[in-house]
C-alpha cells in the first residue's frame, strides 16, 4: 500500500480531526474526566486521551491497515501484513497538553504524524479550540488551514520570545529551572504553555521564536519538528547529559538558535 506524502497528509487530517471533535465536544462540556497518573503524580492521563487515541486508530487502521501505530496511550501495534507494503509508522499524541485540558485551559492539541525509514514523511498539528491544522510534509511548504505559513523573520536573542516545558521528574525539573534562569536575562520573555507540539506549531508560525525542552518524547514533536523544519527552521538535537538532563530539541531561525544553543545544551 502506497501513497504519496500528500495523500498520508489528508489521512493524518482526518485521524487528528476526528480526536479534535471528540475531545472538543468533553471539553466543552467540562464533565468530571476520570484521570489516572502515568510516569509521576504529575503526569495524567484522562479518560480524553484514552478516547481520542481509540478514535485516530479507528481512522489509522481502516485507511492505513498495514502500517504500525504508536501512540502515547496505546503503545505500539503493528499493522497487518499487507503484500508490497511499506515500513510506514505513524506517531500519535492525542491530546498534548492534557493538564491544560484537565484545567479547561485552551492550550492543547493533537499530533499525528507518519515516518518511514528516512524520517518523517507527513505531520498535522490539530487545535480544536481555534480550529487551526497546521500541516507539513517532507517537500513543500507548511501550511495553516490549507494555506502556506509566513513566519517573520526574527532572529536576535535580546528580542527573542522563547518557549519551553518542563519534565514530570522533580530532579529534571530542578535543572530545567536553573537552564531558565540563565537564559531569561537575555531574551524578550519566555513562555511555558504547556503543549509541546503546539509549541512546535506556533514556532513554526512566528508566533513565538524558538522553542527548547529536554525530556520530549517522540509524539510530542514527531509532526512539530516537521513544520518548523519545513518553515526554514534550524531543529537540533540537544544531547543527553547526566541523570537528570535527558534527549532534548531546539527549533528556532540559525542565527537564534546559534545563540540559544549555549544556554540550553
Amino acid at each position: 500500500m502506497s501513497s504519496s506524502p500528500s495523500e498520508l497528509c489528508v489521512v493524518a487530517a482526518d485521524a487528528a480531526r476526528a480526536a479534535g471533535a471528540l475531545l472538543l465536544q468533553r471539553f466543552v462540556a467540562q464533565g468530571g474526566e476520570e484521570v489516572r497518573t502515568k510516569s509521576t503524580p504529575t503526569d495524567p492521563v484522562s479518560e480524553a486521551d484514552l478516547a481520542a487515541e481509540r478514535a485516530i486508530r479507528e481512522v489509522l487502521q481502516a485507511r492505513r491497515p498495514g502500517d504500525a501505530i504508536l501512540g502515547e496511550e496505546g503503545g505500539e501495534s503493528l499493522g497487518e501484513e499487507t503484500p508490497g507494503s511499506p515500513s510506514l509508522r505513524w506517531i500519535v499524541d492525542p491530546l498534548d497538553g492534557t493538564v491544560n485540558y484537565l484545567y479547561g485551559i485552551g492550550q492543547w492539541c493533537v499530533s499525528v504524524a507518519v515516518h518511514d525509514d528516512d524520517g518523517a514523511l507527513a505531520g498535522v498539528v490539530f487545535d480544536p479550540l481555534r480550529d487551526e491544522l497546521f500541516a507539513a510534509e517532507r517537500d513543500g511548504e507548511p501550511t495553516l488551514n490549507g494555506r502556506p505559513l509566513v513566519r517573520p523573520v526574527r532572529d536576535e536573542l535580546a528580542t527573542a520570545l522563547v518557549a519551553t516545558g518542563f519534565g514530570y521528574d522533580a530532579a529534571e525539573r530542578a535543572h530545567q529551572a536553573v537552564v531558565v534562569a540563565a537564559l531569561l536575562p537575555w531574551v524578550r520573555d519566555v513562555r511555558r504553555l504547556g503543549s509541546a507540539a503546539l509549541d512546535l506549531a506556533w514556532t513554526a508560525a512566528g508566533r513565538v521564536d524558538a522553542y527548547y525542552e529536554r525530556g520530549g518524547k517522540p509524539w510530542d514533536v514527531a509532526a512539530g519538528s516537521l513544520l518548523c523544519e519545513r518553515a526554514g527552521l534550524a531543529v537540533r538535537r540537544i544531547e543527553p547529559c547526566g541523570d537528570h538532563e535527558p534527549l532534548g530539541l531546539l527549533a528556532a531561525p540559525a542565527a537564534l538558535a546559534d545563540a540559544l544553543e549555549p544556554f540550553v545544551v
